[in-house]
């Protein structure tokens, strides 16, 4: 028995990224709706690899948004997970994983920092400040993102059923296995959080059985300064819910206050030609 259980230990420990890392298969494709403007482009890590990634820019005095997916997503989920706040004139950037979404490379934890990274260099070469970003992580993603805050001051800092880290949830479901010396990859959110300076929302349902909202209260433990708001009867799934675009939404608007409305006349325009107005704001 003994024998056994080291074999398959030895099965797992070779197999593990293969398994938390399901890059989901088929096509991406943008949604067609100029509403939302999501815009297909790329983006290069420092290793350098050219990864697909979207876009939607956002209007004037707004925030930038850089969400990263979990590990069995991609950039058509992330779309779906951000298209409301591309349309309320927050900017997204969706950097997609290397190995996920026909890019090239195989994801591992610190690769998957650098591609995180890549969009945050995207956006600083645009001119965009750091404290004009914020990260939102989803799940895995919550592991990307929370490394990023740590090392760059962003402006805010969003985890969405979010882990403390992967060897404690996986530990949680398996917990005859020894996780802290099988798993590779540890995304320890728990440890790192409390170095983040950006404010911090960590939002998490009560219903997630994928990673218990345990993670969330040991996450805010590590964080006295960050907002807990846990979602009732919510599932993992709770990133892609209206609810979590509106509770994301209100925090941002504290964090991010619209900027003021430009002055009645500095909105339109007179053509001379024909005396007809014409509106000139965005």
């Amino acid at each position: 028995m003994l024998a056994l259980y080291v074999l398959v230990l030895g099965g797992l420990y070779s197999i593990q990224r293969a398994l938390y890392y399901p890059a989901p298969g088929g096509g991406l494709a943008l949604a067609d709706d100029p509403e939302h403007g999501f815009e297909d482009m790329s983006l290069t890590t420092s290793d350098g690899l050219v990864l697909r990634a979207f876009y939607h820019p956002a209007r004037p005095g707004m925030p930038t948004l850089i969400f990263f997916h979990g590990n069995g997503d991609d950039l058509n989920g992330g779309e779906v997970a951000t298209r409301a706040f591309a349309a309320r004139g927050y900017g997204v950037l969706l950097p997609e994983y290397r190995g996920y979404g026909g890019n090239p490379g195989t994801p591992n934890e610190q690769d998957l920092y650098r591609d995180g990274a890549a969009g945050i260099y995207w956006l600083e070469n645009k001119g965009l400040p750091l404290n004009d970003i914020v990260l939102i992580g989803n799940s895995l993603g919550s592991g990307v993102a929370t490394e990023l805050a740590k090392r760059k001051k962003v402006g805010g800092l969003v985890l969405v059923s979010a882990f403390a880290s992967l060897p404690r949830v996986i530990g949680q479901h398996y917990p005859y296995l020894p996780t802290n010396l099988l798993v590779r990859d540890r995304y320890d959110n728990v440890a790192k959080i409390g170095r983040v300076t950006a404010p911090v929302l960590i939002y998490h349902g009560t219903a997630d059985k994928l990673i218990p909202p345990s993670n969330a209260l040991r996450l805010e433990r590590a964080q006295p300064a960050a907002l807990l708001a846990l979602e009732r009867g919510a599932g993992h799934e709770l990133v892609y819910s209206p609810v979590a675009a509106q509770r994301i939404s209100a925090w941002l608007r504290d964090k991010f206050p619209a900027p003021a409305p430009p002055p009645p006349d500095s909105g339109t325009a007179l053509d001379r030609r024909d005396g007809s107005v014409s509106n000139s704001s965005p």
